[in-house]
């Protein structure tokens, strides 16, 4: 997500420090340091740690001021705070978080899509996984972020629950991070990238399990894939 802006360079700048714990929990954030470090007015300041509030990592009460709220706190799932998070030296914790993540919900979400997912729903899915699957066989980086991310949010919003479709934004997010912060390989082409495929034929067919299997074979790859590049060897992709 781009911030756009003067205001969004302080929000997007004061992210990025609570994030690295620079702005640590407990501490007092003045609108004074604000405009000093940003060289703003006291109004864009304040509207600024507004957005950082609405998003939970600092809270404002009267006589007390601005305080830095613990991560604990924070709303995890809002996309900026991933991506602050991805950036800060705290990003392998973020990136097991989600790996585990996607592992609990995406093969349940398959499973439901199987069941529920109307016949255009069915068809769209089985379109973006044709191309994410030739965007990777082409090399072609930017289309298979942008089918990959497309082939999960449909998947999550195909189950039927509201809840999993809302964390189709955490997903792409993840996946538009490791294009920005170049962690996806030289290779794109391998079996994990092809088995999406197989989640959308699944789908189509109202094979539940198959589905489900499927969908928990890319989520547990994509989970050995955060490990290998946290414990920095090299290892195919799985999306």
């Amino acid at each position: 997500m781009k911030l756009q802006g003067l205001h969004g360079q302080v929000v997007d700048g004061l992210g990025r420090s609570l994030a690295a714990g620079e702005l640590r929990a407990g501490s007092v954030l003045r609108l004074e340091d604000v405009q000093e470090r940003f060289g703003v007015s006291r109004t864009v300041a304040r509207e600024a740690v507004r957005v950082l509030e609405s998003k939970r990592l600092v809270s404002s009460r009267p006589r007390v001021g601005v305080t830095v709220r613990p991560m604990s706190a924070w709303n995890l799932y809002d996309p900026q705070v991933i991506r602050w998070r991805l950036i800060s030296p705290g990003r392998e914790a973020q990136l097991r978080e989600l790996a585990e993540l996607r592992a609990a919900v995406e093969p349940a979400a398959a499973a439901l899509a199987a069941r529920h997912a109307a016949p255009a729903v069915r068809q769209e899915l089985m379109e973006h996984a044709r191309a994410l699957t030739a965007a990777a066989r082409a090399g072609d980086k930017e289309g298979f972020v942008t089918a990959d991310a497309a082939f999960h949010r449909v998947l999550l919003g195909a189950s039927g629950n509201g809840m999993f479709a809302q964390l189709s934004e955490v997903t792409e997010e993840l996946l538009v991070a490791r294009r920005d912060l170049l962690l996806l390989p030289e290779r794109l082409d391998n079996p994990a990238v092809r088995r999406h495929l197989d989640v959308a034929a699944a789908v189509a067919e109202g094979r539940g399990e198959d589905a489900a299997r499927a969908a928990g074979s890319i989520v547990a790859a994509a989970r050995d894939e955060v490990e290998s590049i946290l414990g920095g060897t090299a290892c195919p992709l799985a999306t």
